[in-house]
């Protein structure tokens, strides 16, 4: 019972961490829709958990190639696998940002991650009942 629910609720803690890299990803595209060459980026959710379950993902590491570079702080469990999204309408100025996908993509994400709050919020609600009892 006990391995289940950690099983269960380390699912959800994970997927809630990549919901969290992957809005912040989502954020940071609508923020630079209108910048000059830069390129929209996102992870591929569904393989990243199950890497991330599996433990495979290995974050990316910044090489410090002189002696007064400032160490960086290891990045999210997502940063070794951004991917640039499929341009679907280029611009001139070479920024490949769609607004009407960020929007979407964004929207989206949300709800999962207001999901996977509600679903640990009702296991842990019937946790507590249980006890209770």
């Amino acid at each position: 019972m006990a391995a289940d629910l950690d099983n269960s609720l380390r699912f959800h803690a994970t997927a809630l961490n990549l919901r969290a890299t992957r809005q912040q990803l989502l954020a940071s595209n609508i923020a630079n829709a209108d910048t000059p060459g830069y390129k929209a980026r996102d992870i591929d959710f569904a393989t990243m958990l199950q890497d991330a379950l599996a433990g495979r993902v290995q974050p990316a590491q910044l090489a410090r190639t002189a002696a007064r570079h400032v160490a960086a702080p290891q990045p999210g469990e997502a940063g070794s696998v951004v991917q640039y999204r499929t341009v679907l309408q280029p611009s001139m100025d070479g920024n490949t940002v769609d607004m009407d996908v960020e929007r979407a993509q964004f929207a989206e994400n949300a709800i999962h991650y207001e999901a996977n709050l509600m679903f640990i919020n009702s296991q842990l609600k019937s946790l507590l009942a249980a006890i209770q009892s």
